[in-house]
């Protein structure tokens, strides 16, 4: 379906058009009319599937701009996704006097509350942020949100949000619309729906819908002391535009910087310790393509919205089903095409099983492929043996085994 087969105001589709828009995502096409006709909604969908403006569009068309009030508000984990958000919506509702505006920590809160008494008809903010102001402040006034929207809410969850989102939930005492964005849905996420959500629209998308066509998932076997040089090679060898790179732990990111710098001439790194305003300096000069490669902790990688990356690399294997899901949709978004790179280790084999399982997804691997069908144990070994089969050629694309077991829990 096109946006200008919409009901959409004559505004709305100007900037559409202006941006480029022609065509929905499969997650627009399914939540645009339950979002206008005012029901409550919970969505899965993966970064990068268009939900920014899944959301964006239906309550740029909602909001009256006569009304000096914040009539929608929308909650998100990290300051990035905030900005990203506020940029995206300030794009869609150009002509249309819709005014959106982001509060999130780390940024004066005397220069938000002379923003907040202006004009804001969207606010965007991080939890612990709204509260600030709802606890020291009179400046936000959410008496009159008609929608609320939660993004990332499985993000927000695992970060200790879920005090805060209690709290600002049960602010709202009239009547309002209620909107769940997330990636994965924890059980923690269905006790806030039948607490706060009344007989909700649930879109869950199959699988070719939710992981981008355009995102190909790349694999290298490796030892653990063999890691770095694989890393080296395959950067020198691949044609990267811009590459986020992950680890763990600042301590990781900090000791591949610093190889890294030794081998190649533009390298940021990126971690949530980072004051704002080195974060902020940071993403812009990535943004201007003035870096090449990032390394990213997880925490400092959430929010991130790039289109021009061209590479995820997992340097440390992911902690989990959902870092997986989530670092790697900063590549392959909107329909362009990504690689995500992983390297794995005995340790991860048995995860792995389960991930390529559970997202149905077919490897390319780089170099030795490991007879995952030997492992039976979490961790990839049996009896201290490697399990893999030699490679002929230097890349090939295998199908996914049909694999059992369970996601384990790595140590921290």
């Amino acid at each position: 379906m096109k946006f200008s087969e919409l009901d959409l105001k004559p505004e709305i589709l100007k900037a559409l058009t202006n941006m480029g828009y022609q065509d929905l995502t499969p997650i627009q096409e399914k939540t645009f009319s339950p979002i206008l006709s005012g029901r409550d909604l919970l969505a899965r969908a993966e970064t990068g599937s268009g939900k920014t403006a899944a959301c964006g569009i239906p309550l740029v068309q909602m909001i009256d701009p006569s009304l000096n009030a914040i009539q929608a508000l929308i909650l998100v984990p990290t300051r990035e996704l905030a900005l990203q958000y506020v940029e995206e919506i300030d794009n869609i509702a150009k002509h249309t006097g819709v005014a959106p505006f982001a509060i999130f920590g780390g940024f004066s809160m005397e220069i938000q509350k002379a923003k907040l008494r202006d004009r804001v008809h969207l606010l965007v903010a991080t939890p612990g942020r709204l509260i600030d102001f709802l606890y020291n402040t009179t400046e936000v006034d959410l008496s009159n949100i008609r929608t609320l929207v939660l993004d990332e809410a499985d993000e927000m969850l695992k970060m200790g949000f879920i005090e805060d989102i209690d709290f600002i939930m049960s602010s709202l005492i009239h009547k309002h619309q209620t909107l769940f964005f997330a990636a994965t849905m924890p059980g923690e996420i269905e006790r806030l729906i039948s607490v706060y959500l009344k007989e909700p629209i649930r879109v869950e998308l199959n699988k070719e819908q939710l992981s981008p066509q355009s995102l190909v998932h790349h694999f290298q076997y490796t030892e653990q002391r063999d890691r770095l040089n694989a890393l080296i090679q395959y950067l020198k060898r691949e044609k990267i535009s811009q590459a986020l790179i992950f680890c763990n732990s600042r301590h990781h990111g900090e000791k591949l910087t610093k190889e890294l710098e030794r081998k190649f001439k533009s390298i940021g790194y990126i971690h949530g310790g980072l004051e704002q305003s080195k974060r902020t300096s940071i993403f812009e000069r990535f943004r201007q393509k003035k870096i090449d490669l990032m390394v990213a902790t997880d925490l400092a990688g959430r929010g991130l919205d790039f289109s021009h990356v061209s590479h995820v690399i997992n340097y440390d294997y992911p902690y989990g089903l959902e870092s997986y899901t989530h670092r790697t949709g900063r590549t392959g978004r909107m329909g362009r095409s990504g690689i995500a790179m992983t390297f794995v280790t005995d340790q991860e084999l048995g995860i792995l099983k389960s991930l390529l399982k559970t997202n149905r997804i077919d490897p390319v691997w780089h170099g030795n492929i490991p007879d995952l069908r030997a492992v039976h144990k979490p961790y990839g070994r049996r009896d201290g043996k490697k399990f893999f089969k030699k490679q002929s050629r230097p890349v090939s694309r295998v199908e996914s085994p049909q694999l059992t077991g369970m996601l384990s829990t790595p140590l921290s």
